[in-house]
């Protein structure tokens, strides 16, 4: 929060800020009433004065490092949770240690369970997100997904606590070693289905965290537009249709006109579905082969993949990777970002660097490029 002064004199025309969990939720919108919300005309080919930074779209999401904050009391069809980990009705330390016996591998001791805050319904923070995006008018829902590598750090001790940065937002893990507990994948699994779904519902497009979980992130995407594939046309059939009668890369459930009493998102009425219109898999650190796997003409779901200097870039290894994965990238899929935390100097540098990095792995020029990514930009906010 203490770099958010400086937005306004970023070069950046406008930024997406990602709420991560409960101690940043109502501060992310804070942050997005201080500042105008990005329109699509900002975007365009407005006059030079009219490109003024300053720019925010807030996202709004729990991130998977905290998904064992909450507990599932959703009704995922069938009837309301019947494998809830938490009963409100019941002694709170008892279901406290309940929940997170069932969620956290290996399960905690009473020590480390007892620095741990009491969990929240994940109904309760769908239905604030809810209210968060429909309030924000253009929003994003994110940052969410799905993480096997991280580990809850250890309990703060009070020595540590007396010292830490008081301008960092609580709740982070500001430099705490790290505990041998996990979260359980198919309890993040749960919490992510659960922010998907809202998405679909208000026609919203989400960003997307995986790490050492490409395949489970995949077969939980496509859990929910299962039964809603595209027909995809073989080129046989398509001869037989004259040329220009029928678009065949789209289909009736593509984005459109919704119906009168859906919700009315950055201007347009949406037509929910279970799944969201459009994907960001954000830093993909993904193989190329993984990435076109996203790429199946029958997916329902526009996907985009962004990529940063931070994660991307910043060792050998993940260089070398990112090269082939770029140049498999769709020209019209591609999208770049810092995945930093603070707003100002460094963030610039960073966006110019990985955009400058972008273009010559794509061998575009630099003016190219950038007209390239701003318009997939908009395409993943508005669709």
């Amino acid at each position: 929060m203490s770099s958010v002064a400086s937005i306004s004199g970023m070069r950046a025309r406008a930024l997406a800020i990602m709420a991560t969990r409960s101690q940043d939720q109502d501060l992310v919108a804070s942050v997005a009433k201080q500042h105008m919300t990005l329109d699509r005309a900002i975007l365009g080919e407005a006059s030079a004065a009219q490109h003024a930074s300053g720019r925010v779209v807030p996202a709004f999401g729990w991130h998977p490092w905290f998904s064992y904050q909450l507990y599932d009391d959703m009704d995922h069809g069938g009837g309301a949770s019947s494998g809830s980990t938490y009963d409100p009705a019941e002694p709170k330390a008892e279901q406290k240690a309940k929940h997170y016996s069932a969620v956290l591998s290996p399960a905690p001791d009473d020590g480390f369970m007892a620095a741990l805050p009491d969990p929240i319904p994940l109904s309760r923070f769908i239905a604030d997100t809810r209210r968060r995006v429909l309030e924000a008018g253009t929003a994003l829902i994110g940052e969410i997904g799905l993480d096997k590598a991280f580990r809850l750090p250890w309990p703060w001790n009070e020595a540590a606590q007396s010292g830490r940065d008081e301008t960092l937002t609580p709740g982070g893990r500001e430099g705490r070693m790290l505990s041998p507990h996990h979260v359980k994948m198919a309890h993040q699994v749960q919490v992510l289905k659960a922010q998907l779904r809202l998405a679909g519902e208000l026609g919203v497009a989400v960003s997307v965290h995986g790490v050492q979980a490409h395949g489970v992130l995949f077969d939980a995407l496509a859990s929910l537009w299962k039964g809603h594939e595209r027909e995809v046309v073989s080129r046989r059939k398509q001869k037989l249709v004259a040329q220009g009668a029928e678009d065949f890369s789209s289909s009736s459930e593509d984005e459109g006109e919704g119906e009168d009493d859906a919700p009315r998102i950055a201007g347009k009425r949406y037509k929910p579905k279970p799944f969201p219109p459009r994907v960001c898999l954000h830093s993909f650190s993904g193989s190329a082969q993984t990435l076109s796997q996203y790429l199946n003409p029958a997916i329902p779901v526009r996907v985009f993949f962004s990529f940063s200097t931070v994660i991307n870039f910043s060792t050998a290894g993940g260089e070398g990777k990112v090269y082939e994965v770029m140049r498999t990238c769709p020209d019209d899929r591609l999208l770049v970002e810092t995945d930093l935390h603070c707003a100002g100097e460094d963030m610039d540098r960073a966006l110019e660097d990985v955009y400058r990095r972008a273009c010559e792995i794509k061998g575009w020029s630099l003016e190219e490029g950038m007209e390239r990514i701003r318009k997939n930009y908009e395409e993943f906010i508005f669709g």
